[in-house]
């Protein structure tokens, strides 16, 4: 235990956050840091409770709450606490592959379980995924983290397609097991949504680069603009490797199905996401090279050069109210849009638990994430409207100019729980940015064809002898095709980093018993 007392000593303090109308006049990250000596404190306070549930990914009513990897919480926050701060990183790296990830994307599900948060104690959860950010940046900056070459090599070589955190996982783990791997990529660049699907300001992507750059240091080989199944040939990776790890993604978004939605300004969140911070990446290049801190304006600029994307005095509507809804509201906003609105078909949540959704269950209540909090400051509103989801796109000349909403509920109608309109709720917006950031249904087919793998119901690879995608399944990464494998959102459908990590990390281990049974 770090400290008996601590949690009694100390109560809890997270990382800051940079005032909202500050914040919102650049792209960069916003969440100041604890000194050391705070930082520590905050480890104190973990109690290395005799049933740690923090570490358990415990699954209740549908839904996990602790690590997935499986952290050693209550021992690195020993270490920290003590100022064994080498010790506190390789006790993290143990488990994690990339904290300098989740540690500032994860939604914490650790937190959730943690004793100090339960209603018993109630002094609010140990500060985990703001330590573990810490002891990683720590080890980058004493030079802890540095390239670790293996001593062997085994002869085999694998074949990660999909550099997202799935694949970087899995690629990072066979590397280090002495596989010779290669990174096939589509992109320009690695991190998969790590890179182009979250924002600068809730992930800088030289935090990215500078891993990726470490990787291969360490020998992984990374080939970008590698498109398998159209460009680059499965055929003849599959001829050319010993193993294959599929890992994609699930990027097949959930298109809106009202009418008008072909209208010029309507478009998937992730392309909107993806074009921002493209141009995000291209103006600080080209202006920190001279000296100079790239402003927002240059970078809409450069969205409308590039992409043909004009955010700045526009109406922005937004059609989903998760996280992706929330970066497009944040983006939109640092972006100079004149108004926006999230629009959600869901119920607004409790403000606080519901009696049916005890801890240590995962809290749905309602929480309100930075974009909202931008809004608030900006615009003087939440963003969010609840029960309610797009009718019909109006369009003149073929773009948009506003949407006409009504209000829904779900009933149950002959047995069946159906989405109904409620009468008279029609409004109508002005319009002329429609992002849709409602969800995904599955993984785009083509890769997964190529190598000739299976497709199950939810639209995601099918692995052998796996109904669902639990890490306990013997074998749960193998599909039908030999030595071909697969994880992350390819396999068990959109879901959170840290799950991506963890299915990678699962991934090589069967994949590396594979190559050791067929050396035999």
């Amino acid at each position: 235990m770090a400290k008996p007392t601590g949690f009694m000593d100390y109560q809890r303090v997270e990382n800051g956050n940079v005032p909202a109308l500050e914040r919102i006049c650049n792209f960069k990250e916003f969440h100041p840091k604890l000194d050391e000596k705070a930082r520590r404190e905050q480890a104190a306070r973990c109690m290395n409770c005799g049933v740690p549930m923090c570490q358990s990914a415990i699954k209740l009513a549908g839904m996990v709450t602790g690590c997935p990897l499986h952290n050693y919480i209550p021992e690195w926050n020993d270490a920290l606490y003590n100022g064994q701060f080498d010790m506190a990183a390789w006790r993290l790296l143990k488990t994690s592959s990339f904290p300098e990830f989740t540690g500032r994307v994860c939604p914490a599900l650790c937190e959730k379980a943690c004793n100090c948060g339960s209603p018993v104690v109630g002094d609010g959860a140990v500060t985990v995924h703001d330590n573990e950010l810490f002891i990683i940046e720590k080890a980058f900056e004493t030079g802890y983290m540095k390239p670790e070459v293996p001593a062997q090599r085994s002869g085999k070589k694998v074949a990660v397609i999909g550099a997202g955190p799935a694949g970087l996982a899995a690629a990072d783990w066979l590397n280090r097991r002495g596989h010779s791997v290669t990174v096939f990529e589509r992109e320009d660049k690695a991190g998969g949504l790590l890179m182009y699907g979250i924002p600068n300001m809730k992930l800088d992507k030289k935090i990215v680069d500078r891993r990726i750059e470490l990787m291969k240091e360490e020998g992984v080989e990374f080939i970008f603009n590698a498109d398998v199944g159209r460009s680059y040939a499965a055929s003849q990776i599959l001829k050319d490797f010993d193993a294959i790890a599929l890992c994609c993604g699930a990027k097949k978004a959930r298109a809106l199905t009202a009418p008008g939605v072909d209208a010029k300004g309507v478009m998937f969140a992730v392309d909107f996401l993806k074009a921002v911070t493209k141009s995000v990446i291209a103006t600080s290049n080209a202006l920190e090279e001279i000296g100079i801190a790239p402003a927002n304006k240059q970078i809409d600029q450069m969205l409308v050069q590039d992409f043909g994307i004009e955010v700045e005095g526009k109406d922005v509507v937004i059609v989903g109210g998760g996280d992706t809804g929330n970066d497009c509201c944040g983006s939109a906003i640092r972006l100079g849009c004149k108004s926006v609105t999230q629009i959600e078909m869901m119920p607004c949540p409790p403000v606080e638990r519901a009696a049916n959704n005890p801890w240590p269950q995962w809290p749905k209540v309602l929480k309100v994430d930075y974009g909202a909090e931008e809004s608030l400051a900006k615009f003087g509103h939440d963003p969010r409207v609840y029960e309610t989801t797009v009718k019909e796109v109006i369009k003149e000349n073929g773009h948009i100019t506003a949407v006409r909403t009504v209000e829904v509920e779900f009933k149950m109608i002959d047995g069946k729980r159906q989405l109904v309109e409620r009468e008279g709720t029609e409004k109508t917006l002005p319009c002329d940015l429609l992002l849709v950031a409602a969800g995904f249904t599955g993984c785009e087919e083509y890769t997964a064809q190529e190598f000739g793998t299976e497709l199950g119901p939810r639209g995601t690879v099918a692995s052998v002898g796996d109904a669902t995608p639990e890490l306990a399944s013997p074998n749960g990464y193998a599909t039908n095709v030999t030595k071909v494998f697969t994880a992350g959102d390819m396999h068990r459908g959109q879901s959170l980093v840290v799950w991506a990590i963890a299915e990678g990390r699962e991934c090589a281990r069967q994949i590396d018993n594979f190559l050791l049974s067929e050396a035999n």
